[in-house]
């Protein structure tokens, strides 16, 4: 039986045995160093080829956030992207899931301020069609109050099946016209029993 010796920098040495079976029995390396590792080097990714085992996929590959700590109002009774705040990705993969994650305090006062969670323009989930009654994710009404915000908290796992970017963020809409206020009170008046708040959309890349 033949062995090649891989000789330690620091400390003990690996041998591996190689049978001697007819024509099987010789190991041979690439004549070019650049492939073969030495100590604290890394593997080119170049190199890198295949795929997981099954059950050994779900590796968070990236994580990205995007915060936003100013005020935003709107009126509008139209879907309305919140200024400032999103987050964008581009997946190594186009196996790979996006697990979104939302939180966003926002208030309306006398009337319903709605809320949905988009990926640049494709809206990712609302509720079921039902009469004249307005799909979203969620909603708001603080009836009788001025100091109040509710919090939209959402997490959704996304199939986007595409490696270029991609761009994640909510959108709001006012059932009558009546202002939305997203990091603030409805009313906001400057004391000290109104608040001023912060928001975020976090994505995670999970590996297939």
């Amino acid at each position: 039986m033949a062995s090649i010796k891989l000789k330690g920098s620091t400390s003990g040495d690996i041998t591996i045995s190689v049978p001697a079976v007819a024509g099987t029995n010789t190991l041979t390396l690439p004549a070019d160093t650049a492939n073969i590792l030495t100590d604290n080097s890394s593997l080119p990714a170049a190199n890198l080829t295949g795929s997981l085992p099954a059950g050994m996929g779900g590796k968070i590959l990236q994580v990205v956030q995007g915060t936003k700590t100013s005020a935003f109002t709107s009126s509008s009774t139209s879907w309305t992207t919140v200024t400032g705040l999103s987050a964008s990705i581009t997946p190594s993969s186009t196996s790979s899931k996006i697990l979104v994650m939302c939180s966003v305090p926002y208030s309306n006062h006398s009337n319903t301020a709605f809320i949905r969670l988009t990926r640049g323009g494709t809206v990712l989930l609302e509720g079921d069609s039902a009469g004249s009654r307005t799909r979203a994710m969620a909603a708001s009404n603080d009836w009788g109050s001025e100091v109040n915000a509710d919090v939209f908290s959402y997490t959704y796992l996304d199939s986007p099946a595409t490696t270029s970017s991609i761009t994640y963020y909510p959108q709001v809409k006012s059932d009558a016209g009546t202002t939305i206020g997203v990091n603030r009170t409805q009313q906001d008046n400057d004391n000290g029993s109104y608040g001023r708040f912060c928001s975020t959309v976090t994505l995670l890349e999970i590996g297939a």
